[in-house]
């Protein structure tokens, strides 16, 4: 039977933990490694941590000396790994006992299926409590052709018929998302000492999950939604589905200001990467109106993410050397390509 690793990051997520890991544990399907990376949290998780490995000494548990971010802390999992599939899990997220089995149903069906997205159920926190609801997190990524990214379904009831069926999207979630090993090694991309990244670590943290689906994409790789794999998702960011400008301004004041300065740097860092010239080209009067209010709005109301700009100025020769080799290495083009923007 094919074998998971599932790679839990966990920062300052102690009020999330025990559910989470208590439905890794509960999982119906036991063909899996357990991996647990600790990117140096402060708030008694580790301690948490530590007695877990002492009750349950099979679970590997890595304890970080910094906080290295969502993607080379995920890198670090991926690499520690042999499995077939990994789960690259968000701390926030409980999963259904039977989220391994369904998966693996739907895995082995396609060749060219590179990762998956699970059917993520919003998760509250009421009264101090963690509480299941049926409104619908995410589905998977959309991608419009003016290069805003939004999460499929979210807010939406789960008993919609849209979201019964599986069928292909752009990309998956960071936030519960399997990948094949085959795919995740084909894309891979060499840095220092003979290395290699899988999520780009130049991002930090923040749409990691965006771009490696694009390249993903670029290689000729498909992803597939999967509604029989349920998991719930307490999403700490705003409502991303808004659509309309006034909506999305609103979601936006409640994103953090740490969350915002890595989102616009890394936005640019990813079309940097995998944009198609010419794709941009004929989507330029949607990008080009969305690019410029997004620099005016930031410029006008968000001067403390100005400072991100020095940092992808400094990042912008390293995607360049990236983009020569995604370029290079992708096997599909334009036609296939733009139907994912919508």
């Amino acid at each position: 039977m094919p074998k998971f690793s599932i790679n839990l990051l966990a920062y300052n997520g102690l009020k999330f933990l025990p559910q989470c890991v208590e439905s890794v544990l509960n999982q119906s399907y036991k063909e899996y490694d357990f991996l647990i990376i600790d990117n140096n949290s402060i708030d008694g998780s580790r301690n948490y941590l530590k007695t877990l490995r002492q009750s349950a000494p099979h679970i590997n548990i890595i304890f970080n000396e910094k906080n290295i971010g969502f993607a080379a802390g995920h890198n670090e999992g991926i690499r520690g790994s042999d499995s077939e599939y990994i789960l690259c899990l968000n701390q926030d997220v409980i999963l259904d006992e039977n989220f391994l089995k369904n998966a693996v149903e739907i895995l082995n069906k396609n060749v060219r299926m590179g990762a998956l997205q699970p059917k993520l159920l919003q998760l509250k926190e009421i009264n101090g409590e963690l509480q299941k609801t049926d409104i619908i997190d995410t589905t998977g990524l959309i991608m419009f052709k003016n290069r805003r990214v939004i999460n499929r379904g979210q807010g939406n009831q789960c008993s919609i018929s849209n979201f019964q069926f599986s069928n292909e999207i752009f990309g998956a979630d960071g936030a519960a998302p399997i990948y094949k090993r085959e795919m995740l090694e084909s894309i891979k991309i060499p840095i220092r000492n003979n290395d290699f990244e899988y999520f780009d670590e130049d991002f930090f943290m923040y749409k990691e999950d965006v771009d490696l689906a694009w390249r993903m994409r670029l290689y000729g790789w498909k992803t597939a939604y999967a509604p029989d794999v349920i998991g719930w998702h307490a999403r700490g960011a705003g409502d991303s589905a808004k659509t309309k400008y006034l909506d999305v301004i609103k979601e936006r004041r409640k994103i953090s200001q740490f969350s915002k300065y890595y989102s616009f740097k890394n936005q640019r860092l990813m079309q940097i990467k995998n944009e198609l010239p010419l794709l941009l080209f004929l989507h330029l009067p949607w990008w080009l109106p969305k690019e410029v209010a997004s620099w005016f709005y930031v410029l006008i109301f968000e001067h403390y993410t100005i400072k991100t700009i020095k940092k992808l100025i400094m990042q912008i020769p390293k995607a360049l050397i990236k983009r020569r080799l995604i370029m290079k290495n992708k096997k599909i083009g334009i036609k296939e390509m733009k139907k994912w923007f919508i």
